[in-house]
């Protein structure tokens, strides 16, 4: 049992108290910027209101990748404090720090019921990308003990669970499904009675499973670039943005704020003044929920991931883009077009990638499919001119009610 139900007075404060501290903080951003040699933004000064983010300009993954290209690693953002430099896809190299829950996971997983006592297999990939890490800081914060055991190998996961007393399971919502499958088939019992998820979509069959088999889940909204976003709370209703942030939901492919409660794009300004990102696009969408959180927290909620605001789409972890689509019709001269479909079969993602092709041959595609998507999923070869002319080239069957 946790000695106490948040993990500071932050969560519990006043909104005014919040706005005051917040506007403080992204003034204290907005100087660090200006002040840094290749700055992405001119003097403005101090914001009156916090509200007066909204005239700033939207930061893209894309703009974000081209500053790197020409001032590496970091674009000229003024970033300090780090320990870690992480690659992402595009690519984009991401800082990271060892200090006191740099990416504030701890808030999250506090809120999950991790703490003293209770030892983390923590399932996220440790390898180039930031999401071990992530979760480990997260960990560490909250006073958990934890095994890096990343993905794959899974006989060798059941093990190690029974062999350490593994009470607590963090990684992507699919995972966690394979390994009491696989301790199940081997006729073992493990002891994971709590789990944090993240990396794609946690759907209500999935938990409701896992809470069958004594596991609560709860899930976060985190990014590699900005650490938590917003995360679950025992209470279930929405996801409650971090203290660390300020969460904007505008009209996709703008900076202009949406109307309340209507569904836009995720823009956020990062607090932590180790990497200063000023309204960074996330490329996904979500609405504000009206009130607050019945567990008490008192900060906005949202709804959680409502899609992407573009086509890219997480299958399995992974996000999979349009480029990549596009890249693997170019890799070869007889598909005319491909179209990736995204399902659950099982309670697992799957990838199916339709081809337009007079090639018959499914298997002459599979490894390219693997190469070019990262992902390996069925191949299906349809005529050409028989795919769907709907724009589409990445379509998700997936329901998220």
């Amino acid at each position: 049992m946790l000695d106490k139900v948040y993990y500071d007075d932050l969560e519990t404060r006043s909104s005014d108290a919040r706005h005051a501290a917040q506007l403080e903080a992204v003034n204290a951003q907005l100087a660090r910027v200006a002040e840094a040699a290749g700055n992405c933004l001119p003097d403005i000064g101090k914001l009156k209101y916090l509200e007066d983010l909204a005239h700033l300009p939207v930061l893209r993954k894309s703009e974000l990748a081209k500053w790197q290209a020409e001032k590496p690693p970091f674009g000229g953002i003024p970033v300090s404090n780090i320990a870690h430099i992480f690659q992402s896809p595009g690519p984009i190299y991401e800082p990271g720090g060892v200090g006191h829950d740099w990416w504030r996971m701890g808030r999250f997983l506090h809120a999950a019921g991790f703490g003293p006592g209770d030892i983390v297999q923590n399932c996220f990939g440790y390898h180039l990308t930031p999401a071990g890490m992530i979760f480990e800081n997260g960990a560490r914060a909250v006073g958990a003990t934890v095994m890096p055991a990343g993905t794959g190998q899974t006989e060798l996961q059941v093990t190690a669970a029974r062999d350490i007393g593994t009470t607590a399971y963090a990684g992507t919502p699919d995972y966690l499904k394979i390994i009491l499958d696989k301790a199940e088939e081997m006729g073992i019992t493990l002891g994971i009675t709590k789990a944090a998820v993240g990396g794609g979509a946690l759907f209500p069959s999935l938990r409701q499973e896992y809470a069958d088999r004594g596991v609560t889940c709860m899930q976060s909204y985190a990014t590699a670039d900005l650490g938590n976003i917003a995360y679950e709370s025992p209470a279930l209703e929405g996801m409650i943005v971090d203290e660390g942030v300020v969460v904007e939901i505008v009209t996709p492919g703008t900076g202009t704020p949406v109307a309340p409660g209507e569904v836009g794009e995720v823009v956020v300004t990062s607090l932590n003044p180790d990497y200063p990102l000023i309204r960074f696009a996330t490329g996904d969408m979500s609405a504000v929920l009206e009130g607050h959180s019945p567990c008490g927290r008192t900060n906005m909620r949202i709804k959680g991931w409502m899609g992407r605001a573009d086509q890219t789409t997480k299958i399995k972890g992974m996000f999979v883009r349009p480029e990549q689509v596009a890249a693997l019709v170019a890799k070869h001269d007889d598909i005319t077009r491909a179209r990736v479909i995204a399902t659950r079969q099982g309670e697992k993602d799957a990838m199916t990638v339709q081809i337009e092709s007079l090639n018959d041959n499914a298997d002459a595609y599979a490894q390219s499919v693997a190469d070019t998507l990262k992902l390996k999923g069925a191949v299906e070869i349809h005529a050409p001119g028989s795919l769907p002319k709907d724009g589409l080239v990445i379509e998700d069957q997936r329901s998220y009610d």
